[in-house]
């Protein structure tokens, strides 16, 4: 008999990670994000809001116990309802920061996905009950500095690669980097975007020198998460495009690449097959 999966609720207990920066972590529970919260001297901004207004009202609850600054902001690593689906539990002063990019994906996809999301169970549905995507206060086309006193965070738009609008924050000066599904220690989700793409943002946070890295699901790591993924992508697409020139089949190169690198990534599965049919159909 199978056991049940836990529930898809926030848990308690922020953990700080840096000076004035804090996670509540996912607990490795599906449809749970880790959940950031930045505290400055006179604002406070918040990454992620759980699945649905009762998760995000959990999120402010523990939001109160380590900060009484009145200002307020909220940004989400994407739009899937998990990560952004929580505003409603939010107090109506919350300044809502979006890039533009998600503002066009929610007009596109509106509650698409929630609407999946809750057929899932009883209790996703009863958790997605009345949740809108909250409107932009602010809006940025490639990057936008807030500044809570004494914390700068930059929000940068990362362009299409988890989703069409993957948004990441990095907290100076502690150096910690909210990576959205960008990096991680599960291998890159890459769909329908491509390895140049997720290429170029690994280039972009190794610039950054991130000194803690807090994906937007699983365990929180370093820098050496972006070299990872580094040495994967680069590796597939230069393996993709050989195979391609030497007239293999796009089956035939996912087959011989998949077999290649399993020693190296037994738990692969779908994500690294998917890495390398992207791969192989951008290869000229």
């Amino acid at each position: 008999m199978e056991a049940t999966p836990p529930p898809p609720v926030v848990e308690k207990d922020p953990r700080e990670v840096a000076d004035g920066v804090y996670v509540i972590p996912d607990g490795r529970v599906p449809l749970v994000p880790n959940v950031g919260i930045v505290v400055g001297s006179k604002a406070t901004l918040v990454i992620d809001t759980g699945l649905g207004p009762r998760n995000g009202a959990t999120v402010m609850r523990e939001v109160a116990t380590i900060s009484k600054n009145a200002e307020l902001h909220l940004v989400t690593t994407h739009v899937h309802p998990e990560h952004d689906l929580g505003a409603g539990g939010f107090p109506a002063t919350t300044k809502m920061i979006r890039s533009k990019d998600q503002v066009d994906e929610i007009a596109a996809s509106g509650l698409e996905m929630a609407k999946r999301f809750a057929g899932f169970s009883a209790l996703h549905a009863d958790l997605l009950q009345g949740a809108e995507f909250r409107k932009a206060d602010v809006s940025f086309d490639r990057e936008h500095t807030v500044d809570l006193g004494g914390v700068r965070v930059r929000v940068l738009a990362m362009g299409y690669n988890h989703t069409r609008s993957d948004t990441a924050f990095f907290v100076e000066p502690d150096g910690v980097l909210f990576s959205g599904d960008v990096v991680m220690t599960a291998l890159p989700n890459v769909g329908n975007a491509t390895v140049r793409q997720w290429l170029t943002s690994m280039n972009v946070f190794e610039k950054l020198q991130p000194k803690r890295i807090v994906p937007s699901h699983g365990p929180m790591g370093d820098a050496g998460l972006i070299a990872t993924y580094k040495t994967l992508l680069t590796t597939v697409s230069s393996r993709a495009g050989e195979l391609k020139k030497q007239g293999r089949t796009l089956e035939e190169a996912t087959a011989a690449i998949a077999a290649e690198l399993q020693p190296k990534y037994p738990n692969g599965g779908a994500r690294l097959l998917g890495t390398i049919r992207a791969a192989y159909n951008e290869a000229p």
